[in-house]
């Protein structure tokens, strides 16, 4: 049950919560869990990109083209983290932008989400596109995009990600205020990412 997953978000998505959930899942389900971030910018929107290795890695770095799963918690970011995934490994990416200072201020542009999509899909083997923020509102609160993204990883039925694990690591692992929003948040992710 080795696998190398690769989280690409900014700062304020949620990526780290994320990230540290999906591995006391997997330490739930016995795996071994190795993990790493790099955050330096994260409360400025800033990129944060984390790795969880499970299975018996001794480190947490991914190397270009390791990633045996990649999560893209904003379009842009997913589109950096590409060459992470390894040929047609799984990607679950949001669809809703979050814009950089650049692109707002004019400076920039934003790529075409089209084009990520299918830049994205050329690279991965199976691939899922969900509006994770869309979907949060959704559920209570934006603030939940991250449970969305999670409920998508766990449609494609890649252990030990399932579905009721990942209740199961809402429940235990988060506060309890938090708890029923991020439940209804990633079993509408789980739909959404199903009916594609």
């Amino acid at each position: 049950m080795k696998s190398r997953i690769f989280l690409a978000g900014v700062g304020g998505q949620g990526t780290l919560t994320a990230t540290n959930l999906l591995g006391f899942l997997a330490l739930d389900q016995g795996v071994d869990v190795c993990a790493g971030e790099i955050h330096g910018m994260a409360q400025r929107g800033g990129i944060v990109e984390s790795a969880l290795l499970l299975g018996g890695y001794m480190s947490p770095k991914i190397a270009p083209g390791e990633a045996d799963i990649l999560l893209g918690f904003e379009p842009l970011e997913t589109l950096r983290a590409l060459p992470y995934l390894q040929r047609r490994g799984l990607l679950i990416s949001n669809t809703d932008p979050t814009m950089p200072v650049g692109v707002s201020t004019g400076r920039e542009t934003y790529p075409d989400l089209e084009e990520v999509e299918a830049k994205s899909r050329a690279c991965a083997g199976q691939a899922s596109f969900v509006p994770c923020k869309t979907l949060a509102a959704q559920a209570g609160t934006v603030q939940s995009a991250n449970m969305v993204l999670l409920g998508a990883l766990c449609a494609a039925e890649h252990e030990p990600f399932t579905l009721n694990a990942l209740h199961q690591a809402i429940t235990k692992h988060l506060p309890v205020k938090i708890v029923d929003i991020n439940l209804k948040a990633s079993q509408l992710g789980f739909d959404a990412a199903r009916e594609q």
